[in-house]
């Protein structure tokens, strides 16, 4: 635990170093050129790397998110004079750092209705509450159903865990951060569900890196009413390549094509509901009341195909379960403990069958 701690502090002294390194560059060759690009881009190749020092779930997993997918894309197009990180003045240094490592994108002019924030905020932790309560007795429900209240779980658990990283953010720099996800069980559509709803920091920096050059290229070859149709099949392979890097830091096992296979299923059907809107003119449409449940079935079975027998293969469940334990041991007794001498709870355990 000792030795995990160590690198940490590693990894994010050299990510805060190279950041550092890449605000000085932008002084230096303030316009797109190429060695502005040759200066810079090698520090996004470092940052897909560097996360592979960790190796707990936590650790691993959230800086594998943080620093080798958000901030490696955010340095390339900083690389390439844009995106987030490139403005006209500079951003200040307090700014560049935590918006280059976070999966949140600075609002500029706006204020958060704190009131919404808070009664959203309870009504999760009382579902949260009720997913504890259904664990006791997992025994009486069936897998498929069980899984369904894990994913549950997973997204309120990651929404506490953004959304306080995002206070600790906002209190230490002053910078006013957007919510990681808009209320996506209210998805009217797959295309409302993945690019309004879902992880919409993914989305945000998607967009700049794959889907609006590919768009340009698509343009040449093809109509422009089809030119979106590539982009968006590339922004989810993208995403597929991406979440298997992440799964890859979690439990080090080489990876089956299972995710990314889930994220082009998604890509291409999202792609045909963007081409069969078109076709129809919007002359015909799903109210939102059928289409959005319709949608929200279709990304729940295919995750049960395809995306968790991946996540639970490496019993990432118990890995995060026993480190939670040897973290509250930590600050309860001061003490560190290694995860594996930890006992978990049969009911923290979820066996995908």
């Amino acid at each position: 635990m000792e030795g995990e701690i160590n690198n940490l502090i590693m990894v994010w002294t050299t990510v805060l170093c190279f950041l550092y390194y890449c605000h000085t560059i932008n002084g230096i060759f303030p316009k797109p050129s190429f060695p502005r690009f040759f200066a810079i881009f090698p520090v996004a190749c470092l940052f897909l790397v560097l996360p592979l020092n960790l190796t707990s779930i936590h650790l691993a997993g959230t800086s594998a998110f943080f620093i080798g997918w958000l901030a490696s894309f955010k340095v390339t197009l900083f690389a390439l004079a844009r995106g987030p990180l490139f403005a006209n003045p500079p951003l200040p240094l307090s700014t560049f750092i935590p918006l280059a490592c976070l999966p949140i994108k600075v609002q500029r002019g706006r204020k958060v209705a704190g009131n919404l924030k808070v009664s959203g905020s309870l009504r999760k932790l009382g579902l949260l509450g009720l997913v504890m309560f259904v664990y006791n007795y997992k025994d009486f429900f069936h897998p498929k159903l069980l899984l369904l209240v894990y994913i549950i779980q997973m997204y309120v658990g990651l929404e506490f865990m953004l959304v306080m990283v995002s206070g600790l953010v906002r209190a230490v720099f002053r910078v006013e951060l957007e919510p990681p996800f808009d209320e996506p069980h209210l998805s009217t559509s797959l295309q409302d569900f993945w690019g309004r709803r879902w992880n919409v920091a993914v989305t945000n920096i998607l967009r700049p890196t794959v889907y609006e050059p590919v768009r340009s290229v698509s343009t040449r070859f093809l109509p422009k009413r089809l030119a979106q149709l590539p982009a968006v099949i590339a922004s989810f392979a993208v995403s597929g390549i991406m979440h298997e890097l992440v799964f890859f830091n979690i439990g080090r096992e080489t990876p089956t094509g299972e995710v990314l296979s889930f994220f082009l299923l998604s890509g291409a059907c999202v792609a045909l509901e963007i081409g069969v809107k078109r076709a129809v003119d919007r002359k015909f449409r799903l109210p939102g009341f059928v289409s959005g449940p319709l949608a929200l079935t279709f990304v729940i079975l295919t995750s049960f195909w395809l995306f968790f027998p991946a996540f639970f293969r490496n019993k990432a469940d118990g890995k995060a379960c026993a480190e939670t334990l040897a973290f509250i041991e930590f600050v309860i007794n001061h003490k560190l403990v290694s995860p594996e001498n930890m006992t978990c709870p049969s009911s923290f355990f979820f066996r995908y069958k």
